[in-house]
């Protein structure tokens, strides 16, 4: 194994434990990650999907056995987004202005981390039409920039007052996986390419997904990790906004 796919395994491996242990499933740090060891935007884009599939599907089988899933709170939100993620996936931005979103992406997933509040306002359900809208633009956004949408779809229901954290958390896990499938098949029908390494991050946010969501469950400090997850995420952000 190349050295750089030894440090680009273990690096998917601690962000698949620390995002899955804070609920979400990791796209923006496997990015991080990646823009870090000056990968190209065609590699990345495809590789963060990946391995954001494989988390999101565990965190979804975990929240649905919690019974935390909402399926009236999802669809409507999954409805607009899936084609638009597909769009989203299967469109290629310009690469400068492919590392200037994804590095604002990154920057807002920072501050999201540090600004995001344990507690609970009172919850009404979203009427339609702004569910779908929200949606579609989550989903082109994600789909564009490799990500799920759960780091914006999850402020956007807690700050709107449309889910708990908890049910807010499990709509975030299955809309970040159906998104991904979604960007990754667009991606795929406009390039036809998947890197011939997935296998070995694939292997490690598998493994760090599982042992995330163990951790998640006991007594670590949430805040820490999330302080931490900031940090690399507004490192990687400034490179790539920064970069000639």
């Amino acid at each position: 194994m190349q050295p750089d796919l030894i440090i680009l395994s273990a690096g998917v491996f601690v962000v698949a434990v620390l995002y899955s242990s804070v609920g979400h499933a990791g796209a923006s740090g496997y990015i991080a990650v990646m823009s870090l060891l000056s990968m190209a935007p065609t590699v990345i884009k495809p590789t963060a999907l990946a391995l954001n599939i494989l988390v999101a599907s565990i965190a979804t089988v975990q929240f649905a056995r919690a019974g935390h899933f909402s399926w009236r709170l999802f669809w409507p939100f999954a409805i607009l987004a899936v084609p638009a993620a597909f769009l989203g996936g299967y469109l290629t931005l310009p690469t400068h202005m492919f590392k200037v979103v994804l590095g604002v992406v990154l920057i807002y997933s920072a501050f999201r981390f540090l600004w995001q509040s344990s507690a609970e306002n009172p919850v009404h359900p979203p009427t339609l039409l702004p569910a779908m809208v929200a949606g579609a633009a989550i989903g082109l956004l994600s789909g564009l920039t490799g990500t799920g949408g759960g780091i914006f779809l999850t402020p956007l229901l807690l700050f709107m007052g449309w889910a708990a954290p908890k049910p807010a958390a499990a709509v975030s896990a299955l809309f970040i996986l159906v998104n991904s499938i979604a960007g990754l098949l667009g991606n795929f029908s406009s390039t036809k390419l998947i890197p011939e390494f997935i296998w070995y991050p694939l292997a490690a946010a598998g493994l760090g997904g599982i042992l995330g969501a163990f951790l998640g469950s006991s007594k670590v400090p949430a805040n820490f990790i999330k302080r931490l997850l900031a940090a690399v995420l507004i490192i990687a952000g400034g490179k790539l906004v920064l970069a000639p």
